[in-house]
């Protein structure tokens, strides 16, 4: 009776220190008390750099992508929905890996290395020394609810040592057949994709 009283002590200590680890585990992957997204939306550049690819040559003749600006309404990791010429609203479980600007950002920076086989540094790398800057305001990054339609727009800035500042608005639109997080997501990335293609032949 002793060792059966014993058995069933041990094997209650045990349970409670599993289900301690279990709440330890449940501490790390915490999401704020909320529910976690079924999945998270990310940018996927049509044209990318090859594995191993080298490019080489003076910080003088570099090009370099600054960060866009953007309006508040994309200043967060949802996807907004334009409800009527007035009101805002976001998408329900669509949420962004990064804020809109950096994903753009990056998909400007491969774009343009892939496509032109150009020198991209950050403002970082260059110090000030770089020929080329690109930069601008990504405007609409979001979804049209009445017509379904997601629409990109940004207005790029080119700064060239030596040369007038010039100033170009590049926008690309898709339908998606519902406003959910999987179809929205898609064609916003093919939109992207187009917009930053007509970027790279813009900005050389």
């Amino acid at each position: 009776m002793k060792r059966q009283g014993f058995m069933m002590k041990w094997h209650k200590i045990r349970s409670l220190g599993l289900l301690a680890g279990l709440g330890l585990l449940s501490g790390c992957v915490s999401f704020g008390g909320a529910e976690p997204p079924p999945f998270l939306l990310s940018l996927t550049p049509d044209t990318q750099v090859d594995a191993g690819a080298v490019r080489a040559g003076p910080r003088a003749g570099a090009l370099v992508v600054q960060l866009p600006s953007t309006p508040q309404k994309l200043n967060n990791l949802r996807v907004p929905v334009q409800t009527s010429t007035t009101a805002i609203a976001y998408l329900k479980e669509a949420t962004w890996v990064d804020k809109p600007a950096r994903l753009f950002q990056g998909l400007l920076t491969e774009t343009i290395a892939a496509k032109n086989n150009r020198l991209v540094l950050t403002s970082v790398q260059a110090q000030g020394k770089a020929d080329t800057y690109l930069s601008g305001e990504l405007v609409n990054f979001g979804l049209d609810g009445p017509s379904l339609t997601v629409t990109v727009t940004y207005d790029a800035v080119k700064i060239r040592d030596g040369k007038p500042v010039e100033k170009r608005r590049f926008e690309a639109s898709e339908n998606v057949f519902a406003a959910e997080a999987g179809p929205v997501g898609e064609a916003l990335n093919r939109a992207a994709n187009k917009v930053v293609l007509e970027v790279a032949d813009w900005v050389g």
